[in-house]
Formats: C-alpha cells, structure tokens, sequence
C-alpha cells in the first residue's frame, strides 16, 4: 500500500533542478518554453540565503577578468529588460570609487593592467576627485581608481520576475521540498524529497553552499565547492549618508559600502569566513570590525546600526562558476559556485547554462564555457 502510494504521487520531467534562487530561477525560465521543469526548494521560500542577502550592485570588475564578460553580457538586459519580463529598468546608475592610500599603488596598477584589454571603463582617481566624490574622506586616502559604469540592481525585482516567467511558461517551484536521495538508472533520475517523490532525465544543481552535499547525496564526486560568510550592517551615519554617494571599496578588498534610502549605509567589511554551509548570521566581531574601516575612511559619525546580516557566497577551487555536464554523468548538471556574481552575471550564465543543457550552440559572444566546464576539475 505505502509503495504504492508513493508510485500515485510520483511525476516525471524533462529536468528537476534543486535550488530556487538566482541561478535556478533564472535556468528555469529559460528552459521552461521548451522542456517540462520542477524547481526543488529546501526552503520556505526561493532566494531564503545567498540571493535575499545581496549587496545589490552591478560592478563589471568583480569577480576579475575571466567573470567579466559574463557580467558585461548581462548588462544590456538589466538595463532594458523585455517588456513581458520587467516594466522597469532592473539597474540604476551609481558609480564605484576604489580608495587606498599610498601602500595601494601598485594594487591599483595591478587592476588597471588586469582590464586594459577589456571593454570595462576604469580610470585613475586623485586625491582631488576622491574628495569631491566622497566629502569627509580622510587625508591618507589619496590613490583611487573610478569605475563609472557601476549600478545598482534590484535583486527582489529580477528574481521575482525569473519566478513569474517560469510560471507563465508552465514551470512548478516546490519550497518545503528538501532532498533526501537521487539515483540514476535506465536514463532517470528517481528523486526523493521531503514534499516528494520525483524522476526527471536530467538533474541541475544549483544549490548554492549546499553544492557539494547534493552532488555527494546523487552519487556524484564534489567538485570542492565551498562557502564563505559575507558581512553586512545596515548603519545610520551623521551627516547622513547623500544619496549620489558611489559604491566605495577598498584597493586592498578590506571594505565597501554604499548609500540607501533615507540616509543609510549599507556596509561590509569584506569579509570571506570559511563556514559550513548553513543559515548564515553576523558575528559582534565582523559588524565592530566593518564600523572601524568606515569610520578610517571617513570622519563621520555611526549613530546607531539598524540592521545586520551575514550570507554565503560560495566557490569553486579557481573561484569561477561550475557550468556544465558533470565528467562521470551525462545527466548531472552543475550551475554552482557564483561567489558574489551570481546576480549581477544570472542573465548571461541561465542563457549559457540553458544552452548547454539542452546540447545546443552558445550564442553570447565574447564568452568562452570552456572557463567554467566542471570538467576543469578532473
């Protein structure tokens, strides 16, 4: 009888993907017009960790030269996404100020050498233009490098709208939905969760920190991908923060911060604590830590902090995305270890990733899958 049960509430698709934020809502939409997709989410809702805990900001040198092009790709979406996707721009303009003091000379070289031969706009700041974009800005900060093209995204809009696309085109999310065990055999996944029992021809994973831990529950080798913990407090600041301040970062990736409604920083001090993967929270040490950067920055007051958080960003050994078939199983997919890019490059990378799953040529020029094959690791 309970196996038989079991077999009644049993339903096939063409790809199940485990993880419901950036990364898999994006793929989701993107697959769901041609093939039949379920998205399994452990949590309560999609986007619970790494994705409803961004910095929310577009910047074309982070993560370096070789995610670059997967975040300048995806810039022209953001900007002007279709009208059935978003009524709105998804990013605004803001600007990014790297700040350092004499010892960042040759840091700031380092980074004007490592884009010299890309499209991204970075341009010498001096002391004189670091005041004049950051008033209050101590007199030891006199080297700088201004990238103008940085902007702001709306992280909740772009996923909630991945979400809405998936389910237009037929897709089902499924939250509650934690794995338990998938097998492969005779060309199908039989996939168990805690809201039920699946099979679909091919499984993505895109869990996030949880990577390594559903690859090692389908039978399949890890690939090393490991988690972080990211700091952020949300600060209140006399005189209140204006609101065409820049994002500012540190030379020697120490701290960044920006301005939010109603006068509020948003600040971190850079943080990249190895963690288990797990419900994130902030440490008294990183919030005091970030506070004293800021305040070495500026010569401006902390009031009070509203708010804190902390989440993951996870990894791979070479600290690019995990994109493709996995070497042992032609039915294992990864999309996984997207650091702290996941956002900011998900229009390119759910276009990649949808092409290569479904065996098709990519179309995005300037971008090489070869970088980010799973492959890489064996």
């Amino acid at each position: 009888m309970r196996l038989g049960l079991i077999r009644n509430r049993m339903t096939d698709f063409d790809v199940v993907i485990v993880g419901a934020g950036i990364a898999g809502a994006s793929l989701a939409a993107e697959l769901a017009p041609a093939m039949r997709v379920l998205v399994i989410e452990a949590e309560s809702h999609p986007g619970f960790h790494a994705t409803g805990r961004s910095a929310a900001f577009w910047t074309e040198s982070y993560g370096g030269p070789d995610v670059q092009p997967l975040t300048t790709a995806s810039g022209p979406f953001l900007a002007n996404p279709p009208p059935d996707f978003a009524d709105r721009p998804l990013k605004t303009p803001r600007g990014a100020l790297y700040i350092g003091t004499a010892d960042d000379t040759a840091a700031a070289g380092h980074m004007l050498s490592a884009f010299s031969s890309s499209s991204v706009r970075i341009e010498p700041a001096d002391k004189a233009e670091i005041e004049r974009r950051l008033p209050g800005v101590r007199s030891q900060w006199s080297h700088g490098l201004w990238e103008p093209d940085c902007c702001d995204i709306d992280v909740a809009a772009l996923h909630a709208a991945y979400q809405a696309q998936f389910r237009r085109r037929g897709g089902q999310i499924i939250c509650n939905a934690r794995l338990k065990a998938a097998k492969y055999g005779q060309g199908r996944w039989t996939i168990e969760t805690t809201a039920g029992l699946y099979t679909a021809a091919r499984f993505v994973n895109a869990a996030g920190a949880w990577a390594d831990d559903i690859a090692q529950i389908a039978g399949i080798q890890p690939v090393g991908i490991q988690a972080f913990r990211r700091t952020i407090a949300q600060i209140i600041t006399n005189p209140p923060a204006p609101g065409t301040m820049p994002l500012v970062l540190g030379l020697d990736g120490s701290f960044y911060f920006k301005s939010d409604i109603g006068g509020r920083i948003w600040l971190s001090p850079h943080d990249e604590t190895l963690s288990a993967a797990c419900d994130a929270a902030p440490e008294e040490i990183d919030i005091a830590l970030a506070i004293e950067r800021f305040t070495n920055v500026l010569d401006w007051q902390v009031q009070r902090v509203e708010h804190k958080w902390a989440g993951l960003r996870s990894f791979a050994p070479d600290r690019l995305p995990v994109i493709g078939y996995d070497a042992a199983n032609p039915a294992f997919f990864w999309l996984s270890g997207q650091g702290g890019f996941g956002i900011q490059t998900a229009p390119v990378v759910s276009r990649l990733a949808a092409a290569l799953l479904k065996r098709e040529p990519t179309v995005d020029s300037g971008i090489n899958p070869a970088l980010y094959d799973p492959q890489r690791f064996i």
